[in-house]
């Protein structure tokens, strides 16, 4: 490393995030970013571990201390050749990824201080798109098509090591525009959507064909494909089959959110069609990232009140001992929505929903405890009795996805991401698109 002793005398420094005042306003990306000089003394902190926890942790391989160097020389190049080698699109990555990198990084375990790792990822795919770095490259034909379904992570990870090494690629996916839950799932405030077209239109210069507004029906394969990739993610929602679930005001997450991003592209809805929290009471079940995106939004949207509810009890605060490092620490998180302004509690379970005129009016919910397994199993809830209705004119339902049943295919059909492992990381996603793809091309190679 260009300095091996810069973690002894720089600290951590995050580039931080929007006033809440300003950003609650719009739905402009919250984070901010560090000048060139700040980023490269980030990068500097790295150890270069004898053992690279960074990398063991991250689901796409990354070779951060590798790519933390070149940043630190000012070889921004060098850094993002070695980024993109194992990690298709840093940009979103580099701003969506929880960053299991950090959380198993050295200097977590000896200072709580690691190197600002996804910041930087962040910070070298936008120098690279900045200076030129990235352009389309046409590669040669190996004469297969293959047919991706699903433009989400897993799908779009697949399409583009497919048609790099050769195969000539045809995405379909049922919406309007490619991204899955990028595009739709994710609010513009944690990643704007022209990220996501910048990348498209490099993708389409190199020869993928986007074929969107088409639903593929899994036992009516299009024909003229040689192999077939399915990458559709996981999309029914895990729903609270309760008393009042029939009220008007109870929505599942995805619909809010992905509503009010087609909103931001200039789509409109008739007014019975319209999810919007403004001057309402909101009440989020699900204690999750969704949940908390679905705060950020609700607050634009100029919500009265947020309040989150959680079945599971409060994780501990800052440290775990049931997840030691490196493991993923199960801690609590608090998100720049929480920050934005809502009432959090756990331990509560939903009764039923009350209402009013056929309109959703409140919950009622009932505390529980968590009784630990004595076998070391998983812990058991028991009601406590103790009841109360948390007043609610609008309630969204983030309880998670369920996980697909997947058909019986043909051998030339390969699976990848949320449709085979259930609900996961954007980063898993395309982790296993990343393994899909060498079991295609094995299989085209025998």
């Amino acid at each position: 490393m260009g300095d091996p002793k810069a973690f002894l005398k720089i600290q951590r420094q995050e580039a931080g995030y929007r006033p809440i005042h300003e950003r609650i306003t719009d739905f402009g990306e919250v984070e901010q970013t560090l000048n060139t000089n700040d980023r490269r003394l980030q990068a500097s902190r790295c150890m270069d571990c004898g053992i690279p926890f960074c990398h063991w942790a991250c689901p796409v391989a990354n070779k951060q201390p590798e790519w933390q160097d070149a940043l630190y020389r000012g070889n921004w190049k060098e850094a993002y050749d070695v980024l993109s080698s194992t990690c298709d699109f840093p940009e979103f990555t580099g701003r969506i990824c929880p960053a299991p990198c950090e959380k198993s990084c050295v200097l977590k375990l000896s200072s709580d201080e690691p190197v600002t790792i996804r910041e930087n990822e962040a910070a070298i795919v936008e120098v690279a798109f900045r200076e030129g770095y990235i352009k389309a490259i046409i590669p040669k034909r190996n004469g297969k098509k293959i047919a991706i379904i699903g433009a989400g992570p897993a799908g779009l990870t697949a399409a583009n090591r497919l048609n790099h090494k050769g195969y000539q690629v045809t995405i379909f996916d049922k919406a309007e525009a490619p991204g899955g839950l990028l595009r739709y799932g994710i609010p513009n405030f944690k990643l704007n959507k022209n990220i996501i077209d910048r990348r498209m239109k490099i993708l389409k210069e190199e020869g993928i064909i986007f074929e969107m507004g088409i639903e593929i029906d899994p036992q009516k394969l299009p024909a003229g494909f040689d192999g077939y990739c399915f990458c559709i993610g996981a999309e029914t929602p895990r729903d609270l089959t309760i008393p009042g679930r029939e009220l008007k005001g109870i929505h599942f997450a995805l619909d809010i959110l992905s509503q009010q991003n087609r909103i931001l592209e200039g789509a409109t809805f008739s007014k019975d069609k319209l999810i919007n929290a403004k001057g309402k009471k909101v009440l989020v079940i699900g204690g999750g990232d969704t949940g908390s995106d679905c705060i950020g939004t609700s607050i634009r949207q100029g919500a009265e009140s947020v309040t989150q509810i959680e079945i599971m009890p409060q994780p501990p605060v800052g440290h775990n001992d049931a997840t030691p490092w490196p493991q993923w620490p199960l801690v609590l998180k608090t998100s720049t929505s929480h920050e934005e302004g809502c009432t959090r509690r756990w331990s509560l379970t939903s009764n039923q929903f009350i209402g009013k005129n056929g309109k959703v009016a409140g919950v009622e919910v009932e505390e529980v405890e968590w009784i630990p397994s004595t076998n070391g199993g998983r812990s058991t809830m028991k009601p406590t009795g103790k009841t109360e209705i948390i007043e609610a004119d609008l309630v969204l339902l983030a309880m998670g996805f369920l996980k697909p049943e997947i058909p019986q295919f043909p051998q030339n059909v390969f699976l990848a991401g949320d449709f085979v492992s259930g609900p996961s990381l954007v980063v898993r996603a395309m982790a296993d698109a990343k393994i899909m793809v060498s079991k295609v091309d094995a299989f085209f190679n025998k």
